[in-house]
């Protein structure tokens, strides 16, 4: 096989692309990124030795672990020279750790200790750079590279990789806006170097597992803290989906700091902005509300992406994954910032401390750009996070003890290509009136523009945010047990069907597990990477089952199993 790579939904045949990724993403891309991450072990490696024995602590090391996986996250990233970069930046960086670390180790302890058994991770160099020669490696290094392994043991390890990519992706948005917790870090650095342990059993992979969940809620509460300290608490908010004439930019993504400073220099141009998939809930933030010329969303969900951003004619600004193949039609309008790259389109460097991102040439794009093309009019409601929710609590809880509301049905995650997602819309429009929909994530698009009216006020869908809003969600549903005085979360008239597609899903669903949620849906097929032993301990503990027929899913959400 070229490649092999089952960490999204869309693995082909459910087992894994070994051609060329669904996603578009080639094998030279797919080898590569195998080795980055084999790299990123052997940092790991270091870096847990130098922090608990020798002393040794390297705060922009330990960033870089958490950026470097965020850049293998499907969608992300599918230039090879920029993986080559990264590469090479890593091998560079774990030397430096490995030379420190040795060094100190001697001092303490001798000039013999400190260099045996250490994991080819941890030392190997290559003769070259060469692409060429890192693919080659990669091929040799990833996960099927030992075909004896424990089936079981290597799925509890991609199953944890995966997670931490995930929570690599939110500790990244809030580092970016300057709220830290090294602990995240740390644990990152941890659970990777965990994965070269071959003493490590199936029950401590799935102790890390978990460990993992209890870091993704620290690390989606620390980005809700992110988000909102800058931008305020998201308010209900009807979106515009009409456009207006003028020219404009299409912002994608959920880099809040990018719109920010987007907004700012586009003020006074003549530009309009709008966003698109996952941005759609910076409408809803006190803070961008204010910009006359930020205009509201246009298109829906990342797949659409390829026609909707050849319709729209103007500028398009790519802030982090969802990227799908360009087309030559839109290639130079498009630009990509932060992690996010396609080969051949126009990248705008990260901002110098102190100061913003240049967005000139994005800027200056848009303006000799063709207006958008109208797709829609109208408006759909967002902005119905925690705070918003939380704020009329007495209402929701009323609504709940008179019979109005019997049933909350979290829906949260991701939209993805395949039919099988028309699942979700067909269970929304199912659900009975009394039900109400609590939702975070592009999956939203595949409902959010229906009319499903609302509760003595209250709308049936409850559009939190982004996937990293899923805090929101979880947040709400703690509050409601200790409102009703529950002592567990379980026991709340709260069903789950979440749809996942990368790994800021899997890292939603490991914070749920460690909740104590039980008795989620996760569809539209479990994850291929999850083997049958492995599946066997999800639905033993925690009840966790795959989506079904939307006649039998909806009775048994009716009754809560």
């Amino acid at each position: 096989m070229d490649m092999f790579c089952y960490q999204c939904q869309e693995a082909a045949k459910n087992e894994g692309c070994t051609v060329r990724g669904v996603c578009g993403k080639t094998p030279e891309v797919a080898n590569l990124q195998d080795l980055l991450i084999w790299a990123l072990k052997g940092i790991s490696f270091w870096g847990v030795r130098g922090r608990a024995n020798l002393g040794i602590v390297d705060p922009e090391t330990d960033l870089f672990v958490a950026k470097a996986l965020f850049l293998t996250i499907t969608n992300v990233n599918f230039d090879p020279a920029v993986h080559v970069a990264w590469i090479e930046e890593a091998i560079q960086r774990r030397e430096a750790l490995r030379e420190r670390a040795q060094a100190q180790c001697r001092a303490l302890h001798g000039a013999d200790a400190c260099g045996d058994g250490l994991p080819e991770a941890a030392t190997w160099l290559p003769k070259t750079y060469d692409a060429n020669v890192l693919e080659m490696k990669g091929q040799l290094v990833g996960v099927l590279a030992d075909p004896d392994l424990d089936e079981d043991i290597r799925s509890l390890r991609e199953l944890l990789i995966y997670g931490l990519k995930g929570l690599a992706a939110y500790t990244e948005h809030a580092y970016v806006l300057e709220y830290t917790n090294d602990a995240l870090l740390h644990f990152m650095q941890e659970a990777l170097d965990a994965t070269l342990d071959d003493s490590l059993s199936a029950a401590d992979l799935v102790g890390l597992v978990l460990k993992a969940g209890e870091m993704g809620v620290e690390a989606m509460r620390l980005l809700d803290e992110a988000n909102t300290g800058r931008y305020g608490h998201p308010e209900p908010t009807q979106v515009n989906l009409g456009v207006r004439p003028g020219p404009a930019i299409l912002i994608s993504g959920h880099d809040l700091r990018d719109m920010d400073e987007l907004l700012q220099q586009t003020e006074g141009t003549g530009v309009n902005v709008y966003t698109h998939g996952e941005m759609l809930p910076a409408n809803a933030y006190p803070a961008f509300k204010k910009y006359p010329h930020f205009v509201g969303n246009y298109g829906g969900s990342w797949w659409h992406q390829a026609k909707e951003f050849e319709s729209f004619g103007g500028a398009i600004l790519m802030t982090t994954n969802c990227i799908v193949p360009v087309k030559e039609s839109y290639r130079e309008r498009l630009f990509t910032t932060g992690l996010a790259g396609w080969p051949g389109c126009p990248h705008i460097p990260d901002r110098e401390p102190g100061q913003q991102k240049d967005f000139t040439p994005l800027i200056e794009m848009a303006q000799r750009s063709a207006e958008p093309q109208a797709l829609e009019d109208g408006a759909i409601p967002a902005g119905f996070a925690h705070a918003t929710v939380m704020s009329v609590a007495d209402k929701v809880i009323n609504a709940v003890q008179q019979g109005d509301i019997r049933r909350f049905v979290v829906m949260a995650g991701c939209d993805g290509r395949q039919r099988s997602r028309e699942y979700y819309t067909q269970i929304a429009e199912g659900l009975p009136q009394d039900h109400v929909i609590l939702t975070a994530g592009c999956a939203k698009y595949r409902y959010n523009k229906l009319d499903l009216g609302d509760i003595g006020g209250i709308p049936r869908i409850l559009d939190a945010g982004q996937c990293n809003d899923s805090y929101s969600l979880a947040y709400i549903a703690l509050q409601l047990k200790d409102a009703f005085g529950l002592d567990d979360i379980n026991d709340l008239p709260i069903s789950y069907d979440i749809a996942w597609y990368e790994q800021k899903a899997v890292i939603v669903l490991l914070a749920l597990l460690y909740l104590g949620v039980k008795h989620i849906r996760l569809g539209p097929s479990l994850p291929a990477f999850l083997s049958p032993g492995v599946v066997k301990v999800l639905v033993d503990n925690f009840d966790i089952k795959p989506i079904g027929e939307v006649e039998a899913d909806l009775a048994a959400i009716a009754v809560g199993a």
